[in-house]
């Protein structure tokens, strides 16, 4: 399955190129549609009216506070194509961002699709990453079981 990524403006307009060498030719970034600037309640109406994951630093406005406290935008809307949220304790420099996502987008792909689902890698301290998958929005059956659990994999710091 190929994605529709677009890259949140606190990432560098760079990962688009990561995004298109792996084959999801219709990934943009928040800059080159002209999108700099929006309210994230009204970029969040474009990325669901244009059908795009959209891959961010900035999770607690997206996702709001992960499982159990979902109350970002995408946790407002009925369906969405995904959410991807990167983040590390070292700072996201260019290279870190590309790592992180390298790592989204291989789980992307694993999963399938991302349809109304936050997918998170987060690089931690010793520089081990942690990938988690959860629903967005939570599901309202409560016989349901819990979605995706946390999956953690650790990666070589110096990997890259």
């Amino acid at each position: 399955m190929t994605f529709k990524f677009l890259i949140d403006e606190c990432l560098s307009p760079e990962l688009v190129d990561v995004a298109l060498l792996a084959g999801h030719f219709e990934s943009s970034c928040v800059r080159n549609r002209g999108w700099l600037g929006l309210k994230d309640r009204e970029l969040i109406e474009k990325v669901v009216a244009e059908d795009f994951t959209l891959v961010t630093q900035n999770a607690t406005d997206f996702r709001g506070g992960g499982p159990g406290k979902l109350s970002g935008q995408h946790a407002k809307q009925p369906v969405h194509a995904g959410l991807v949220c990167l983040d590390s304790h070292q700072g996201l420099d260019l290279d870190r961002q590309r790592k992180l996502f390298q790592i989204a987008i291989e789980q992307a792909e694993t999963e399938g699709d991302l349809v109304n689902k936050a997918l998170e890698v987060f690089e931690l301290e010793d520089g081990s990453v942690e990938v988690g998958i959860f629903d967005i929005p939570a599901p309202t059956d409560q016989s349901a079981p819990a979605s995706a659990s946390a999956r953690t994999a650790a990666s070589d710091p110096k990997a890259g």
